[in-house]
């Protein structure tokens, strides 16, 4: 067959191959037919089997050339990037800014004296502040330790982020490379979670806040958010924790660990830092300096002049301990009075709840310098005296104070108990108690604010004459009568209102409180700050419930004049919502003439009466004063109230039960529960316990020490009765005739005045002398309280302990 028959019967798809046609080719093919040996020596296991083999790895090749095209490859690439960028611009859309996270935004109540911090309240410790609180080179350092690129960058570090979700993915944890904005978004808006669905968020979630938010903006979140170890978040709370100042008060050096801290907070704390971890700490120090030199921020001559300031030890119990925990339960009461005010929506717990979120920045009137004369005249005058090993009672004995400048209405002392952290019951604040005889003086002045008169249609005035027995038989009107004891039984017969006052006679003032009018009686101490009661004839003898604050208030009023004085802790009360600067000095809610009249009178008690002791002894001569003893029934609690021209100060003494009850029992005889109101007879190793004992005693050591050792300052009165501005003593014999409204007791002062020192007529601690307490009586009313802030119930909650 020659070569174009051949091709032809290929094109047919049939024919023999011309290789065939050949004696060796045939050969071949039958030897491989047969598993012969081929023409390259191997041995052929059967052509058909070749092939199919052969035509297998062809149609391999053929497939994955088919697949795995070049221009499939790069397709397939390509597309891959378009969709990831179809996701990313959905996902920007997608995924939208959040409101803030409520850890993020958490406060807590910074309190100030002078304007250090003396405490830091509430479960998260941070005070946030604006950015011009804080200095620059502070600023500086930590953009310097933690993102050099932060102003040029658009708020990611995409290689960064790659970095960190891998390592989350490999199970690495917790892995660098954030900006301060995605830091910032992370704190402020998101959680501390590790998972890629974060990470991503906070990408998208940083890009766009860049976009919306300035750079400064930016930075004051973040150093607002961040923990810095001990405890606290926030630059602010953190200057306080390691250097107690404020952000503002930052050296470039302090600023700089506190950058440093950014990156390890606990691992750099010095106070728990190992060796390691403080050199450390110094090397991320010097980092953050060196590249503020880098940046331009810091000349060479600068970074060379930085020291190390280690930073100063933990403080603990967050500042409530000793008499702090007294001073903000007086803030926040007062605080929560002020909001409940601007809005009379606010219930009390409402109003305290607003505080408790946080946020407040509180500075309190409290003068150091008086504040400790307070502590130590209390320590020296009566825990010195108390040994409850030996006496029993003395572990019921519980003080408290008050001090207010009557000028401005400042709270300048308070003394709320031994220890916050012990005794957690304000008795500063604490109104379950009586304020007994330190009332009488807002009788009085109520008789002179209406004009009132007696049974004789006489105008009631330090010269008017009362029946001063005991038991003198009273009516009330309504069918009230009234028959109230002396202290000791004692009968004074007809006396003057002045001498009344100066030894405390109960049968006078209840005979006055009678001619007032009790409704009358009680507008008056209402509007002198005192709490509602029930208008009836006991409440003469101050049987309603009151605080040494709410008496504070009281004779504050009387120092300034009759000008409405509402003592206030707070001198200033910060918050981003709002400032609350009080205003504790008012309007006239009582005459002149009348505040002028009560002072006068109250100097016959401190001159030659139950107050007498305040100006004897050590403090003769040393200042002029003005005051009243007050004495409870069966001896629960003692008080003085008195005031020079500069300075108001009440001091309480009061039976409380210890835990347990301390083997004491109540008034009524039965066995105390913890909490509950005991007698105090023996306390301090004294028969009984006085207004005149230990109250006079701790004002008068007090006074003396706040006053820097005395003062010449006078009361400056606008009146002409009472013992305060008495005429001076004629050197003239006496006239035979007598005057028109004879004294009938000897020892009236009110037409002498007094001596600087007078000698004492009786022994002021002579129980039949002592200022009268709350006999027994034809009339038990209730107390009845306002409500207030500091209280939502009676005078002791349900576990029989007396609230505050």
């Amino acid at each position: 067959m020659g070569r174009a028959e051949e091709r032809r019967a290929r094109q047919r798809g049939g024919g023999v191959r011309r290789a065939e046609t050949s004696p060796s080719a045939g050969a071949r093919r039958m030897g491989h037919d047969r598993g012969g040996y081929d023409d390259r020596g191997s041995y052929g296991g059967g052509g058909r089997a070749d092939r199919r083999r052969s035509a297998s790895r062809h149609d391999d090749r053929s497939l994955l050339r088919r697949i795995f095209t070049w221009k499939k490859i790069l397709g397939t690439f390509f597309g891959f990037i378009l969709l990831g960028m179809a996701a990313a611009v959905g996902l920007y859309w997608y995924v939208d800014i959040p409101t803030a996270n409520i850890d993020a935004t958490q406060q807590s109540n910074v309190y100030k004296v002078n304007g250090k911090t003396i405490a830091n309240v509430g479960e998260t410790k941070r005070e946030i502040i604006g950015l011009d609180k804080i200095p620059e080179n502070v600023r500086q350092a930590v953009v310097a330790a933690e993102n050099k690129t932060f102003y040029k960058d658009p708020g990611v570090d995409i290689k960064g982020t790659t970095r960190g979700v891998l390592n989350t993915l490999m199970g690495k944890g917790k892995q660098g490379g954030s900006t301060i904005t995605q830091q910032y978004v992370k704190n402020y808006y998101l959680s501390q979670e590790q998972t890629v669905s974060r990470k991503v968020q906070e990408l998208v979630i940083a890009l766009k806040v860049d976009r919306q938010v300035s750079k400064d903006e930016i930075l004051a979140g973040y150093l607002n958010t961040s923990y810095f170890g001990r405890g606290v978040y926030g630059i602010q709370a953190a200057a306080q924790a390691y250097y107690e100042k404020d952000a503002q008060d930052l050296t470039l050096s302090e600023g700089a660990y506190l950058a440093a801290l950014l990156q390890a907070p606990n691992q750099y704390d010095f106070a728990i830092a190992s060796e390691t971890g403080k050199k450390l700490a110094k090397q991320r120090w010097a980092y953050a300096l060196d590249n503020m030199v880098e940046m331009g921020w810091l000349t060479p001559q600068e970074r060379a002049d930085q020291k190390f300031v280690d930073p100063k030890k933990p403080k603990q119990a967050a500042g409530l301990e000793g008499q702090n925990g007294y001073f903000i339960q007086a803030a926040k009461n007062e605080l929560a009075r002020h909001l409940m005010k601007e809005d009379d929506t606010l219930s009390v717990d409402q109003a305290y709840a607003t505080i408790d979120q946080g946020g407040w920045t509180i500075d309190l009137n409290i003068d150091p310098k008086k504040q400790k004369a307070l502590e130590k005249a209390v320590d020296q005058e009566l825990t010195s005296e108390l040994d409850p090993k030996t006496r029993k009672v003395d572990a019921a004995v519980q003080a408290g104070a008050v001090s207010v400048d009557p000028k401005t209405g400042k709270i300048v002392a308070m003394y709320g108990g031994e220890d916050y952290l012990k005794h957690t019951t304000s008795n500063a604040l604490r109104y379950d108690y009586q304020p007994g005889s330190t009332f009488k003086p807002v009788i009085l002045a109520s008789a002179l604010e209406n004009e009132a008169v007696n049974e004789d249609d006489e105008p009631i005035t330090p010269k008017t004459i009362y029946n001063g027995d005991s038991e003198t038989k009273i009516e009330f009107g309504n069918g009230q009568t009234y028959a109230p004891p002396n202290e000791g039984d004692d009968d004074f017969g007809p006396i003057t209102v002045q001498r009344g006052m100066d030894k405390s006679v109960n049968s006078v003032f209840a005979a006055m409180g009678a001619d007032v009018g009790m409704d009358k009686v009680k507008e008056t101490a209402s509007d002198l700050g005192m709490r509602d009661f029930e208008p009836v004839a006991a409440m003469t003898l101050g049987s309603m419930g009151a605080s040494p604050l709410d008496m504070a208030g009281v004779y504050a009023t009387f120092d300034a004049h009759g000008k409405k004085v509402t003592p206030s802790i707070i001198k200033k009360a910060t918050h981003k919502d709002g400032d609350y600067v009080p205003e504790p000095i008012g309007d006239e809610v009582i005459s002149r003439q009348t505040a002028d009249t009560i002072t006068s009178v109250l100097q016959g008690v401190t001159n030659d009466g139950t107050g007498a002791a305040v100006l004897r002894g050590p403090y003769a001569g040393k200042y002029k004063a003005a005051g009243k003893t007050g004495t409870t029934d069966a001896n629960v609690s003692a008080l003085f109230a008195g005031y020079t021209p500069e300075l108001v100060t009440v001091v309480g003494l009061y039976g409380e039960a210890p835990e347990g009850g301390g083997g004491l029992k109540t008034p009524e005889g039965k066995k105390a529960k913890a909490g509950n109101h005991v007698p105090l007879y023996g306390a301090g190793g004294r028969p009984t316990t006085h207004g005149s004992g230990f109250p006079s005693e701790i004002w008068a050591a007090y006074t003396l020490g706040a006053l820097n050792g005395g003062s010449d300052a006078r009361f400056e009165l606008d009146t002409d009765m009472g013992v305060g501005v008495a005429p001076p003593p004629s050197t003239e014999a006496p006239e035979t005739e007598a005057p028109e409204t004879e004294d009938p007791d000897p020892q009236d002062p009110t037409e002498a005045p007094p001596a600087t020192t007078p000698p004492p007529t009786t022994d002021p601690t002579d129980p039949g002398t002592e200022e009268p307490t709350d006999g027994p009586t034809t009339i038990q009313p209730p107390i009845t309280l306002d409500p207030d802030p500091d209280d939502s119930g009676g005078a002791e909650n349900g576990n029989g302990k007396p609230r505050t």
